[in-house]
């Protein structure tokens, strides 16, 4: 598990972006701009449920999405260990879901791992684990 930060502030900034535009594709619900984030060889777990490869993870996100009337989807990067053209962190999620079922406002976390492609940073596994349904 990684704790702090660690690594050059430029690797730390870059990669904070990453986060932010994952969160706002969410949020604006957009496939394109969210799939770009993710390296082509890239593994999702999502709660067991593992994808391999950046057209079938934004095939199950675009199933997922499409369940909710409205998601709005917060985060907050709490760790990274940056290492040359790969690094690891943690970051926090809340999420606001109206569905069929009604209104739920999950807590989650995602252990990542990062790699930088040609100057890019993407997401290169994501880990997500329900810490509050």
């Amino acid at each position: 598990m990684v704790e702090g930060f660690e690594g050059h502030a430029a690797d730390i900034v870059a990669i904070r972006a990453l986060n932010e535009r994952y969160a706002d594709a969410v949020n604006r619900r957009d496939a394109q701009s969210w799939g770009a984030l993710w390296a082509e060889d890239a593994l999702w777990d999502l709660m067991g449920t593992q994808v391999s490869g950046r057209a079938a993870i934004v095939g199950l996100w675009t199933q997922a999405m499409a369940g909710f009337s409205f998601v709005g989807f917060f985060s907050q990067l709490g760790a990274l260990s940056v290492s040359g053209d790969t690094a690891q962190g943690r970051v926090w999620t809340h999420e606001v879901l109206e569905g069929p079922d009604g209104e739920r406002r999950p807590l989650g976390h995602y252990e990542d791992h990062y790699v930088r492609r040609e100057g890019q940073w993407l997401f290169a596994r994501r880990n997500f684990s329900l810490r509050r349904p």
